[in-house]
């Protein structure tokens, strides 16, 4: 049943040599890796405009030239990674590109920046996305938590079918979201230059002096329209899920994804000002846009119902790109090896699988009003921002290839400005972010610890190829079979053991003299040909007493170089239910001694037909 429902779910299993019909072209690879960029359109120009009304609406025309900032260093971002893509096509991004240039640490730094930004991608997304649901639906809104976490599965099982079949249906809302905003934008300016829409508010003229406007507040202002940026290296860390030549086409999809952004942000922040647009608090800025351009008809709720789905989408940008981080983590030995292995559909379903429980558990606990992680969010993205633009810095010092200054040069803007947000989000929004300094070491500590693991494991498994195998008689070896009671399951496990060795010996564990000499008379009549040795229980355990019987065998055995193996007897019954009637004693005494004992486990099964 569990299979056919997973089937149902996932889709059928695909063979190893079926990975390349799981890569990625071009134009399904910008609808799954840019939802998160393009989304913040819907909110990033909001975010300079709420900062800029501090100081009154006559301050709002300095959003152009913020707008014209947070474009120049968008230009630098994406030039910047598509010479990541090129210098590190394994994929990785900021993570390779710090660690390799920078050290361990700085690119344990930016690795654990990312995969926790990735987390708060998708708790985020989908909260905005349920918000913008619960306003269509008032009576959905006391369910919220739910319908974001239902958001959350369905994406999760998407993503579980493979790469393609998530890009194929959600490339469509992408797309379309951006064909609305270009409606927009286009609209916008049209009606600008004939003059037919008149604006909700005047816009002031550009240069206007304003009290109270100064550095601190157009730097913050900066740092928040810098939100807009949030997925732009997305792209970097997932080549492996292009089709070949995948640097080249993930190269050519980065540079698709910074047009698109940059005249979507562009269009509407001008829009905005020119229109007067004020942030408010029960309405957005597109909708306001669009409500004043088009009316309030069935056009304007497409373009709301195309904003909703596009800041839910954003989410798949973290189950695009945790995966893959999170592999390359794991095969440097940071995160645990399962992060390593194909699902079913090729997919790491592991990485999948872990991002949509974690996310769902951030919903939970905020009770989907994440507002308070978006300063976290954005921090989070610009850590490994600027660790890139450095690692990249010293990647061009060390290697000076053709045209190396100029490169230098690109690398060089974007980290003195990703640095400079990173001060500004410091200096402003500190109660916000301190998280962020608590949570980053603690994520190396853990990367630590689980490299050390696998290190002592190494060391403790590797063999010296110089020293002989052991000679050992299998008459020496010990075989032990703990026994309930005379039935044929422990007959059939007898037989198995005595085929082993011929040092075998049964145990059983006596609560009572009186059931220790009913199983001796027992066992003497049936006389199986193999030693019986009882135990007696004073309190009723059998666990303690088998386990220091096995410790005593096993001293000996060791004293003449034998090995010890316990062989126990398991039924398995017929139906899934039947099994709660019976005592799990069995699994209770493996799971010690395979904690504490290096023993040989051996299982003889027993199925009941009815």
């Amino acid at each position: 049943m569990w299979t056919k429902l997973k089937r149902m779910l996932i889709g059928r299993p695909l063979k190893s040599n079926e990975s390349h019909s799981q890569k990625l072209n071009k134009f399904k690879a910008l609808a799954v890796l840019s939802s998160d960029a393009l989304s913040s359109v819907a909110y990033g120009p909001e975010q300079i405009l709420i900062v800029l009304m501090a100081a009154g609406s006559t301050a709002l025309w300095f959003s152009l030239p913020i707008a014209i900032g947070v474009l120049v260093l968008l230009i630098a971002l994406v030039l910047s990674y598509r010479q990541i893509i090129f210098a590190y096509p394994q994929g990785g991004g900021a993570y390779m590109v710090a660690k390799e240039n920078l050290g361990t640490n700085f690119g344990l730094t930016a690795g654990g920046a990312l995969l926790v930004d990735y987390i708060l991608t998708v708790a985020v997304s989908i909260s905005a996305g349920t918000d913008a649901i619960t306003s269509a639906f008032p009576s959905l809104h006391q369910h919220s938590v739910t319908v974001a976490v239902v958001i959350v599965v369905i994406i999760t099982l998407l993503n579980l079918r493979g790469l393609t079949d998530s890009a194929t249906l959600l490339s469509y809302p992408v797309y379309f979201f951006v064909l609305m905003m270009l409606v927009v934008i286009g609209g916008g300016l049209f009606a600008a230059i004939t003059g037919h829409t008149a604006p909700i508010h005047p816009h002031p003229s550009i240069g206007t002096p304003v009290m109270g406007v100064g550095l601190f507040l157009l730097l913050r202002a900066f740092s928040s329209g810098c939100s807009a940026l949030t997925g732009v290296e997305a792209i970097s860390n997932a080549i492996p899920s292009f089709k070949e030549p995948a640097p080249k086409n993930a190269a050519r999809t980065l540079l698709m994804m910074g047009g698109i952004l940059a005249v979507l942000l562009a269009g509407i922040v001008y829009l905005s000002y020119w229109y007067g647009v004020h942030p408010s608090s029960d309405q957005t800025v597109l909708s306001q846009l669009a409500g004043t351009l088009f009316g309030r008809n069935l056009f304007y709720y497409i373009i709301q119902v195309s904003t909703a789905l596009i800041l839910i989408l954003a989410a798949n940008t973290g189950y695009s790109a945790f995966p893959l981080l999170a592999f390359n983590l794991a095969k440097d030995k940071y995160m645990p090896r399962p992060f390593k292995v194909r699902g079913d559909r090729l997919g790491y379903s592991n990485g999948i699988i872990t991002l949509g429980a974690l996310s769902i558990l951030l919903i939970i606990i905020f009770k989907g009003r994440t507002e308070n992680l978006i300063p976290l969010y954005a921090v989070g993205v610009f850590i490994p921002f600027s660790l890139s633009q450095t690692g990249m810095i010293v990647h061009w010092l060390k290697k000076r290839p053709r045209a190396w200054v100029g490169k230098l040069v690109i690398n060089l803007i974007g980290a003195l400005i990703c640095y400079m947000i990173l001060a500004i989000f410091f200096l402003t929004k500190f109660p916000q972010i301190w998280p962020v300094l608590v949570f980053v070491p603690i994520v190396i500590f853990i990367f630590h610890k689980i490299h050390e693991h696998y290190m002592l494991v190494a060391e403790q498994l590797r063999i010296d190829f110089s020293e002989p195998l052991p000679t050992i008689h299998a008459s020496d070896n010990v075989i032990v079979v703990p026994v309930a009671g005379i039935t044929k399951v422990v007959e059939q496990s007898l037989t198995y053991a005595k085929s082993l060795s011929d040092n075998v010996i049964a145990v059983y564990v006596g609560d009572s003299p009186e059931a220790i000499e009913k199983m001796n008379k027992e066992w003497e009549d049936w006389n199986p040909g193999v030693r019986l040795i009882t135990l007696h229980s004073l309190y009723r355990s059998i666990v303690s007493p088998l386990d220091k019987f096995i410790s005593t065998v096993k001293y000996k055995a060791d004293q003449r170089g034998a090995t010890v193996t316990v062989v126990f007897p398991q039924f398995y019954t017929a139906k899934w239910w039947q099994s709660l009637l019976h005592n799990q004693s069995g699994v209770l005494i493996k799971a010690t001694l395979i904690r504490n004992k290096d023993v040989v486990i051996a299982t003889v099964p027993y199925h009941f037909k009815k």
